[in-house]
């Protein structure tokens, strides 16, 4: 009797506690869902209900939530220029004299670079932490190859709310915050004038790395880095059958007096065509879903014609090399281009700098710069900008609505690679932003959304200040207008609650750049140390021999995106750029071109 009048005394007395926590607005569950732990300090759970500790080892803070700097942390604090404040001395028309002269001095703009490279790349955890399997280190995240990384440990179970301790206690229908910010009504063009072939780019080159396994949002079947996989295969099988083992070359077929990808059929590499797609269009490539958009075949043919001709340079070069060592220094040399071109051509673009954005992998070399890399499974969900597709794609006069377009690679075929690429070089791609989505691409759009709920992402400000950002203490601080942050209030409820994607998206465009300042200062680190971490770019590798001498290593080292297209188009050369050539700044009024709310909702 005495026994279970103590046991309900205990369960009874357990309640009480229960209720005076809750009471206080403290969860018994789980004392790490508040996030006490900054600057990167690691919250561990207690003994006792509601009790952490923070571990603040091996950094430059301390005290009980590691929020104390050290004094030379102080100090760097003190003296570091806030993002925006970086962001506006490189863009401001009033320091492109300064930056002009210094894109003359070759080593202080090499100590520029690296600075930039440093900078950035020390931002992300090496090696990295966290993968997506666990909500605590492990070595898998450095060791497995199916699990992509990640930045941030997820929300930890059990917390009183999806974001830990902040807003409601359940998400948005994901259905209606699609409708109601992100669907496109009418078309809003990239305010910085990018163009299709920007577009392209963009799709074609991330894609060699973001390869997200069907139905496993945290795995991945593809590499860590930039690999070219997406031209030779994924494995050595499919590479073999895209060889022609002659001369180091990839196979490929003359249809009208160009050169092609091979068809599917005399191919059988594995690729996704939707079954009504005739044979005539089916081609294989090194990537299943090349086959999706004409851009993807466009920049496939043009880079198999630059391996091929390669292979003819290096075998002038070398007569006694045998097809085996002409393919794979081919494939170096491949490897060098599209990082050289990436950085010096794409994220110059993207960066919008007035100091030249260069590859210069040598002011590393007397660094202890980490060779290794890994894609975090958050620099996947905020690279897609799927917004940058528009409805209708006007090739040489003719246009072609996105159903027209989907999956018809023999587009290019028709109308030619020359007059392909001035087309997209010609039209201008869509703002990566909210109410942009064409209706082809929200299915993927929720997708992410859901993936991000359940790999459980932190919220948008707890990654704004993982990056080094302010916390938003407003919604419409944010959004810069009322009516999206009034949405936001009532989908949210405090603005420490806002998804990644979604504050990505609605965030307000950062002066001078294509996005938001949150996209850029997320992906400006996971872009620099991907493409100088890849072993190309270590002192070991970057040599003449490694590129079969000063011939291969000086294709590599003045290679273009103009250079890649018109060595491998015959004929006069179209135009290639990045930028629609009539663009001004200030040509859009991005803050009026939406509809807000569909009239139903009125």
């Amino acid at each position: 009797m005495v026994s279970l009048r103590q046991s309900v005394m205990t369960v009874l007395s357990t309640l009480v506690l229960m209720v005076v926590l809750s009471n206080f607005g403290v969860s018994a569950e789980n004392a790490c869902c508040s996030f006490p732990c900054k600057n990167r300090g690691v919250c561990l759970t207690g003994k006792d209900p509601n009790t952490y500790t923070c571990d603040c080892a091996n950094l430059e803070y301390y005290g009980k939530n590691c929020e104390i700097p050290y004094f030379f942390r102080k100090i760097k604090n003190a003296i570091r220029p806030y993002p925006e404040t970086t962001h506006n001395a490189l863009v401001s028309p009033y320091t492109r004299w300064l930056f002009g002269l210094v894109n003359r001095i070759t080593f202080i703009h090499d100590y520029f670079m690296k600075v930039i490279y440093l900078l950035r790349a020390s931002i992300l955890d090496t090696p990295v932490l966290y993968e997506t399997t666990h909500g605590y280190a492990t070595i898998s995240a450095h060791t497995n190859s199916s699990m992509y990384s990640r930045t941030l440990p997820p929300v930890p179970q059990n917390c009183p709310t999806p974001m830990g301790t902040k807003g409601f206690k359940t998400l948005p229908d994901v259905d209606v915050l699609i409708k109601r910010l992100f669907t496109r009504k009418e078309f809003r063009p990239e305010p910085m004038g990018s163009n299709l072939l920007f577009s392209f780019y963009a799709q074609h080159f991330t894609h060699m790395f973001f390869k997200t396994v069907k139905g496993k949002a945290g795995n991945t079947w593809g590499g860590d880095g930039v690999d070219m996989t997406s031209l030779y295969g994924p494995n050595v099988d499919d590479e073999n059958l895209l060889r022609s083992f002659k001369d180091g070359k990839l196979q490929m077929q003359e249809i009208n007096k160009e050169m092609y990808p091979m068809y599917n059929k005399d191919v059988p590499i594995k690729m996704t065509y939707l079954p009504h797609v005739p044979e005539n269009a089916r081609f294989a490539m090194g990537h299943q879903f090349f086959g999706l958009l004409p851009g993807l075949f466009l920049y496939q043919t043009i880079w198999m014609r630059e391996h091929n001709r390669v292979c003819d340079v290096l075998k002038e070069e070398h007569p006694d090399w045998d097809d085996e060592r002409l393919f794979q220094t081919s494939k170096l040399v491949i490897l060098g281009e599209c990082i050289k071109i990436t950085i010096t051509d794409y994220v110059q673009h993207l960066a919008n700098y007035n100091i030249d954005v260069r590859f210069r992998p040598t002011v590393l070399f007397d660094q202890p710069f980490q060779y290794r890399n890994k894609i975090s499974i958050e620099f996947n969900h905020v690279y897609h900008w799927h917004p940058l597709m528009p409805e209708t794609f006007n090739i040489s006069g003719t246009v072609y609505a996105m159903k027209d377009f989907m999956f018809h690679s023999e587009l290019v075929v028709k109308h030619g690679t020359a007059a392909f690429t001035d087309s997209l070089s010609r039209q201008r791609a869509g703002h990566v932003s909210h109410h942009n989505h064409g209706s082809s691409t929200l299915y993927v759009l929720k997708d992410v959304l859901e993936h991000g709920r359940e790999l459980r992402f932190q919220s948008f400000n707890n990654y704004r200040e993982r990056f080094n950002l302010h916390r938003y203490t407003s919604f419409e601080e944010i959004t810069g207008e009322k009516e999206m942050a009034k949405d936001l209030e009532g989908f949210y409820g405090d603005v420490d609650a806002i998804e990644l994607l979604v504050g990505i998206f609605v965030e307000k465009r950062r002066k001078g750049a294509l996005f938001g300042e949150t996209m850029v200062e997320m992906g400006s680190p996971y872009s620099v140390k991907g493409l100088m971490a890849n072993p190309l770019c270590s002192k070991q590798y970057w040599r003449p021999s490694t590129f079969g001498g000063e011939v291969g290593f000086d294709i590599v080292k003045t290679a273009t995106l103009e250079k890649l297209f018109c060595r491998n188009i015959d004929g006069p050369c179209p135009l290639v750029v990045l930028r629609v050539p009539e663009w001004v700044e200030g040509d859009v009024d991005e803050l009026n071109n939406f509809e807000h709310r569909v009239k139903d909702e009125l």
